[in-house]
């Protein structure tokens, strides 16, 4: 290659070089398509098509598809992990890069004036003003360094699924967790309405019972009873708007919202609870599926992966490495012939082109080290890994059973709920015909409080906890926020022993 195309080449590097700043300020610019499949929101997959996060006020009446979404898309938890997914793509192009060479050039431009002045002779003083330009351009192409670039590349990849995983294992958690807010914001309002009920309920029975203790009826000790239980009913009463007030401000901080904004929550619905049982695996199969598949589980096993890679670069680093040089630079530095002669226009080129051969010699032992530590943190990821498996296979079996208990306390609860309010009737109308005291109208009342609540609770308890082992098993998706889609594990007598 003679020097003149040697020249252009080195200079059209250089032109694409100096303008790789403008297209890298383009996101839409990937050359080296580094960061593909990455989700508009923070959102990611379980909000598919969507490309930018809900704003405005929640609806009204807000519902779980909505808090859900909101939740996914603005959670500082999420938003996190997609923030991490990114970076580790751009990781990514940068070992993709290191397989291109790199060009750097600089040009600069002087006006100079020089004089050189000689007393002695005067004659041979020369005085010279001019602009002086000069450009270089240099070329370094990495050709072969031992596998320590393809180590590299294999580690910003496997911490790129690593990243991605553990966005699905956020996304599952705050799905989950934000599910649990708003079904514990039901219950809480339900829990509210029982309360008020209770109260309405011991206000009746303490003004008939007042009034059957002024008409000598009954005794005053009926009066004062019932007006004690109506007190403790208010009392409930304050308690349960607190903790209504406390859960829908724990919802709307889910949703990146403060915890003052109105939310105005559907209540629980009589019919829903648990459908058929169609749950299809069992719990050994189940434990298996978690400890191979749960995005915790393959998030750790990617950094596992990683930290293998990263031993293979830590080593390959001390191997040689040879590259490909160039250097090309022009000059209209002014010559003279000899000191204090005149100086004349004149310009230089010098271009050159070879084969660079690095060796590390020595590091001090310093790479010896550092591929012990490599190891060490390898290992490490290995423990780490057990540990992932080790708790998913823990938490799915804890979910599984929370969702067998909540589904029996589903039924039991209606069944209590009934039997209350049969109980509750028929001492009223018992009281009301004076065949029986206060004191048995006030125990029904209480009794059928309770089933109030615990209804309301078991209903929410059973929405959270197949959301929850869902979660569990890494499978939470739109889905799962509808009743139908989630079904109850088979009860206790079908299980496997563990």
């Amino acid at each position: 290659m003679n020097a003149r195309r040697l020249r252009a080449l080195v200079l059209l590097m250089g032109v694409v070089a100096m303008a790789r700043p403008v297209y890298a300020s383009d996101s839409a610019f990937d050359i080296l398509r580094a960061e593909r499949n990455i989700s508009a929101t923070a959102g990611g997959a379980m909000t598919p098509g969507k490309e930018e996060c809900p704003s405005g006020p929640p609806g009204r009446p807000l519902q779980l598809s909505e808090a859900v979404e909101r939740s996914l898309c603005n959670n500082p938890k999420t938003r996190k992990a997609w923030a991490d997914v990114k970076a580790q793509a751009a990781a990514v192009g940068v070992a993709r890069s290191a397989y291109l060479p790199t060009i750097s050039g600089d040009v600069d431009g002087v006006y100079e004036h020089s004089v050189t002045e000689i007393k002695s002779h005067p004659r041979q003083t020369s005085v010279y003003t001019a602009p002086v330009r000069s450009a270089n351009a240099s070329l370094n192409w990495l050709l072969y360094d031992f596998g320590a670039r393809e180590a590299t590349l294999r580690n910003a990849n496997a911490l790129l699924e690593a990243a991605r995983f553990t966005q699905d294992a956020t996304l599952q958690s705050v799905f989950a967790s934000t599910a649990k807010d708003y079904y514990a914001a039901q219950a809480a309002l339900g829990a509210l309405t029982a309360t008020q009920d209770v109260e309405r309920m011991t206000r009746d029975s303490m003004i008939a019972a007042k009034d059957r203790a002024d008409k000598g009826v009954a005794p005053i000790s009926d009066a004062l009873q019932a007006q004690t239980q109506h007190e403790e009913a208010v009392l409930n009463l304050t308690k349960a708007r607190g903790d209504a007030q406390t859960a829908l401000g724990t919802l709307a901080s889910d949703m990146d919202l403060n915890p003052d904004t109105p939310l105005e929550i559907p209540t629980v619905a009589k019919g829903n609870g648990p459908s058929e049982k169609i749950f299809g695996q069992n719990l050994a199969q189940l434990i298996e599926v978690v400890r191979n598949k749960h995005p915790s589980v393959r998030a750790a096993q990617a950094e596992y992966e990683a930290a293998l890679a990263k031993v293979a670069q830590t080593r390959a680093q001390g191997f040689p490495s040879i590259s490909l040089v160039g250097k090309y630079s022009h000059s209209d530095q002014p010559e003279s012939q000899e000191q204090g002669s005149k100086a004349y226009p004149a310009t230089s080129q010098d271009a050159s082109i070879g084969v660079q051969v690095s060796i590390p010699l020595f590091e001090g032992f310093g790479r010896y080290y550092k591929i012990h530590q490599a190891k060490a943190e390898a290992e490490k990821q290995l423990d780490t890994l057990d540990d992932a498996q080790r708790q998913a296979a823990l938490d799915m079996w804890s979910s599984y059973h929370a969702l067998t208990t909540a589904t029996q306390n589903v039924a039991n609860s209606s069944n209590l709920l009934d039997i209350a309010q049969q109980a509750w009737e028929a001492a009223r109308h018992r009281y009301d015909a004076g065949v029986t005291g206060i004191l048995e109208l006030l125990n029904t009342q209480t009794a059928l409080a309770n089933a109030k609540q615990r209804r309301v609770q078991a209903l929410a308890d059973w929405n959270n906890a197949r959301v929850d082992l869902a979660s569990k098993l890494g499978r939470l998706d739109a889905a799962d926020l509808e009743q139908k889609a989630v079904n109850p594990p088979p009860t206790p007598q079908e299980h496997p022993s563990r």
